[in-house]
């Protein structure tokens, strides 16, 4: 098994990889929307869903993957509300046949952002 790590998407905030591989699997680790230059995070939901896709997208660039190659995500949303603008940006970065998915409202998510996304993606 081997760790990821892009310094194109922001580092772990905890002691975590960002992600593992495993064989012809990446696990990607949720992304939150900091930019990974600033440190700074997106605001709005649609910002912040386009800031995770893209810090997710670098880290599966470190295993020569793109969003193509991604069989499963799980999306924790701060508020259900936020469902239908979180939809209209994750639907920009995938393409049929789509990822298998899960969509959850949850309590917090780290640094108060409105989504996080993991993922798990196959060569």
């Amino acid at each position: 098994m081997n760790a990821l790590n892009s310094t194109n998407a922001p580092a772990a905030l905890g002691p975590y990889s960002q992600a593992l591989v495993q064989g012809d699997m990446v696990f990607c680790s949720g992304q939150i929307p900091l930019d990974p230059a600033t440190g700074e995070m997106a605001r709005g939901i649609e910002n912040q869903t386009r800031q995770v896709l893209k810090n997710l997208t670098a880290v599966l660039a470190e295993n020569g993957m793109t969003l193509a190659n991604v069989i499963k995500t799980t999306v924790f949303l701060a508020d259900l509300n936020d469902f239908t603008a979180m939809n209209e940006v994750y639907a920009q970065f995938f393409t049929q046949p789509f990822p298998a998915r899960s969509c959850v409202q949850v309590a917090a998510i780290p640094k108060g952002s409105l989504v996080e996304i993991e993922c798990i993606a196959v060569k």
